[in-house]
């Protein structure tokens, strides 16, 4: 079974195109052809990067701000040139997309009707750097590829087994009662993570307390116990939570209704603010980019110090939170961009818990680890990064459905 996944972001599309056989590997296969669609500066424009299992590689800029001509012409990559991996696209089984919200409805990955479709545009204001960017994706690919099956896994699903004390706003209940809760994201990275460190660990998922920390351009947290998520950071909106890229993360709300009364703010601006000038980037001046801001750092800069000092200081915050809501700790787990790469940032996330006995090994931290335990052996938790595979699980669960 030959499977497409899109991955809509914030900043990009992701492509994978995945060949299953008739039993679902153990672990993640490189996938047969990756593609990228990065939208910069200019909106007119999309730089394209392509590589391929064998090792063939494209990178080229289009002038078009149509995602229709953008996705065509990456699909045609696949059965032209030094790229190609497929004779026909018509090999393709299905097409799998991860869709960041899926509100109350959508708990589980579900063949996409337009009923479904009708619910994604529906939640666009709820993820509005994602939503729509999923809806183009399906869009595109009926008009490029026909009636093929296409599947939508939702990264709210895996946070549905929150508890109601943990799921429900401090507001008056009627507004539960309209579907106004915390729904959580990036839950098919937690999901996958946290089965993963039980994997490299030999134990069973049910019985490790984890929290996963998935810390990319956006962040969020998740706590984990019987392999469900009973607590995590992100919210009614990806907005909440930690601080982010770009992204504030929780603020007090009555800023909000202090800037409209005061100063006149619409709601277009605030929200522009909140999700696009704010965090690594608004504090410091600088970017939306740790690494950047980390650079800056080191070269004295006051602002990008402060970004860094109010990121690490609500990054332990959280954890802090989601160790409380667990009551203990087993597996702390890093992932995503910013996870995966920042030894500083993850040395800086494990210093406070040495009282609960974590020990984090200085020398396996430093070495770009992958998918492996950087605690020390006598440690009382398990430190674990694990390289996401959000398109592998989408595969998966894409597999799973048509079965």
């Amino acid at each position: 079974m030959k499977i497409l996944v899109l991955n809509a972001g914030s900043s990009s599309q992701k492509s994978c195109l995945y060949d299953m056989t008739t039993t679902i590997p153990p672990l993640a296969p490189q996938p047969l052809w990756e593609g990228k669609i990065n939208w910069t500066q200019d909106k007119n424009q999309a730089e394209i990067t392509v590589k391929t299992a064998i090792g063939a590689t494209l990178q080229e800029t289009i002038v078009s701000d149509s995602p229709q001509v953008q996705f065509a012409y990456l699909l045609s990559t696949l059965i032209h040139g030094a790229t190609q991996v497929i004779d026909d696209l018509s090999v393709i089984d299905v097409v799998g997309h991860r869709v960041v919200h899926g509100g109350q409805e959508y708990k589980e990955a579900v063949i996409i009707t337009e009923k479904v479709k009708q619910a994604i545009a529906r939640l666009c204001n709820l993820a509005p750097a994602h939503n729509p960017a999923a809806l183009a994706g399906i869009e595109a690919m009926e008009k490029s590829l026909g009636n093929i099956p296409q599947v939508a896994v939702f990264d709210t699903g895996f946070h549905s087994t929150l508890p109601d004390a943990a799921a429900i706003y401090p507001v008056p209940y009627n507004f539960a009662e309209k579907g106004i809760r915390r729904y959580g994201f990036h839950g098919i990275s937690h999901q996958y993570c946290a089965n993963r460190a039980a994997e490299i660990l030999g134990q069973d998922l049910p019985s490790l307390r984890i929290i996963t920390c998935h810390l990319g351009n956006g962040c969020s947290l998740a706590a984990i116990k019987n392999g469900c998520s009973i607590d995590t950071t992100m919210g009614f909106t990806p907005l909440d939570g930690l601080m982010m890229g770009s992204r504030s993360g929780s603020i007090d709300p009555g800023i909000l209704i202090y800037l409209w009364q005061q100063y006149n703010y619409s709601s277009e601006e605030l929200d522009n603010m909140l999700n696009k000038l704010s965090g690594l980037r608004g504090i410091s001046g600088i970017s939306s980019d740790l690494r950047d801001v980390i650079a800056a750092k080191k070269q004295g800069s006051k602002r990008a110090q402060l970004a860094w000092d109010m990121y690490v200081h609500r990054l332990r915050s959280g954890i802090g939170a989601m160790l409380a809501s667990l009551a203990g700790l087993d597996v702390l787990v890093f992932t995503a961009g910013v996870g995966e790469k920042s030894a500083e940032i993850r040395l800086a996330a494990c210093e406070p818990w040495g009282f609960l006995g974590l020990k984090i090994d200085l020398e396996k931290n430093q070495q770009q680890p992958v998918d492996i335990d950087i605690a020390t052996f006598d440690s009382m938790v398990r430190v674990l990064v694990v390289e996401t595979q959000e398109d592998w699980a989408i595969a998966q669960q894409c597999y799973k459905l048509l079965q």
